[in-house]
């Protein structure tokens, strides 16, 4: 039998299969551990199961010198070193393929939002300032015969793409292996929608040049990682009208401080990560999470090892 530190609060049906086989050492709680507890009661560990605000790196490992697998609540592993890792043999696995409806849902929804300003006129009605009707009042942009230009081609990506062919979108794609020039989808497309991971060559992919490639009437859309995008240059984008509008569902840091200055910035739309937040997608995800556990302390390869 193993210990596995489980860092946030885990209200899911896996972890009876868990502690059915192993000691749980459960951080109830939905804030993250601090660091010095984090580092103190991983001491004793031999499996850690991840989220993405907990960082995974040497210095941890070095406090937690049992530890044989890590699997992280999430796709995307830039919270850990896989490098490390794998000089010191621990196994990482992830949870890829689940959440990519639920992500692409809400990358969608974020366009959606933005493009018929529902959140603005939502807030209108409850403001008490919605006017009778008028032409020009709440004018938004179309969807049907527009360009939706997505930045990554992996399930998400592909997912997004087949919700704005729904829509009568036109859509084209760049990635490392196929579509076109970023620069040329960023001058053609009405809206661009992030789905890349969070890499050395991705972080701030998007900065103050990308966004002066982009059309003035276009919509930028991450819901990838905060680190994608470059948030200071993004504000300057908004504020001067280079841009249409922001959705966001990732951002650095998470939580955003209520007075981050990108807040300050018009037609910005900002939710609290929650694209895999479906109560169907976060149990799979759990499940997926325990089986790499499970398999990883029998001495089994992780059914879903982190590439």
């Amino acid at each position: 039998m193993g210990k596995v530190l489980i860092t946030r609060a885990f209200p899911f049906a896996a972890l009876k299969r868990l502690e059915a086989e192993h000691e749980v050492d459960l951080w109830d709680d939905n804030a993250p551990p601090p660091r010095d507890v984090l580092l103190e009661r991983a001491a004793n560990a031999d499996a850690l199961l991840t989220i993405i605000t907990e960082k995974v790196d040497a210095e941890l490992f070095d406090a937690a010198p049992s530890v044989k697998a890590v699997a992280n609540l999430a796709v995307g592993t830039d919270n850990i070193d896989l490098e490390e890792a794998a000089k010191r043999g621990i196994a990482v696995g992830n949870t890829p393929g689940v959440l990519t409806d639920a992500t692409a849902d809400i990358a969608f929804a974020l366009l959606l939002n933005l493009a018929r300003r529902v959140s603005e006129g939502e807030r209108q009605v409850r403001d008490g300032e919605w006017a009778p009707w008028y032409p020009t009042h709440m004018i938004g942009g179309d969807t049907a015969g527009m360009t939706l230009g997505i930045v990554g081609w992996g399930r998400i990506g592909q997912a997004m793409a087949r919700r704005g062919e729904g829509f009568g979108m036109n859509v084209i794609h760049s990635s490392r292996s196929s579509g076109v020039p970023l620069e040329e989808l960023l001058e053609e497309a009405d809206y661009v929608s992030l789905h890349t991971p969070l890499t050395a060559e991705t972080r701030h992919l998007m900065g103050a040049a990308e966004f002066k490639r982009m059309k003035p009437g276009a919509y930028l859309i991450n819901t990838a990682r905060g680190g994608v995008v470059d948030q200071v240059a993004l504000r300057e984008a908004l504020s001067s009208g280079e841009i249409a509008g922001a959705g966001l569902d990732v951002t650095v840091p998470e939580p955003l401080p209520p007075d981050d200055p990108l807040l300050s910035a018009p037609n910005l739309l900002v939710v609290p990560h929650v694209g895999s937040a479906t109560i169907r997608t976060r149990s799979r995800m759990a499940d997926m999470a325990v089986d790499n556990l499970l398999a990883a302390l029998a001495g089994r390869p992780m059914p879903h090892p982190a590439s």
